[in-house]
């Protein structure tokens, strides 16, 4: 079947989420995934992910689209990094069709920011990192076979947690391992 045949091509049905998560990657995404609307795509998406992270509050807001935008659902597909802000969007898939790849490199952490100004404003800040925290929990739970508590005390540690692809089977986070 030749492209003039096929008029729903490839790239309506999946989207490469690679290098960093940013405004940049993340609108990309956005508009994936408002093309898949506007053309009434009803087949599950694919969101292809390798990806070292980066800026959650882009992730989240990516999450908000996959989850509440209408569109059929998105299949998740991790290979290479799964590290950060891009193990957020992978855990945000459809349940059941979230697949890792056995040798992928998968990371986990509390977020990082930098703040500075005046004091108040620092404060407020710093209750806002801590609404943050408790969404990224919150988030992982929903999408996991975790507690909230859970998801704080194996995931959002001090330090980076690394996990296989078993690990992420076992507290549901992946699906299938390919």
């Amino acid at each position: 079947m030749t492209e003039t045949e096929n008029p729903v091509q490839f790239e309506h049905y999946a989207h490469f989420l690679s290098g960093p998560i940013d405004t940049n990657s993340i609108d990309a995404a956005a508009k994936w995934l408002m093309s898949a609307k506007f053309n009434k795509i009803e087949t599950p998406l694919t969101l292809h992910i390798n990806s070292e992270g980066g800026d959650l509050g882009s992730a989240i807001g990516l999450v908000d689209l996959m989850h509440g935008f209408g569109v059929p659902a998105i299949r998740t597909l991790a290979y290479g990094n799964l590290m950060s802000a891009s193990f957020v969007i992978f855990a945000a898939g459809q349940k059941g069709y979230r697949a890792v790849g056995k040798n992928t490199t998968a990371m986990i952490h509390q977020f990082s920011d930098t703040m500075d100004g005046k004091y108040h404003d620092m404060r407020a800040y710093a209750k806002e990192c801590d609404r943050y925290n408790h969404k990224m929990a919150a988030l992982l739970s929903e999408c996991s076979n975790l507690s909230i508590k859970d998801v704080k005390s194996k995931f959002l540690r001090p330090t980076d947690t690394w996990l296989s692809a078993e690990d992420l089977i076992e507290y549901g986070i992946a699906d299938i391992i390919f």
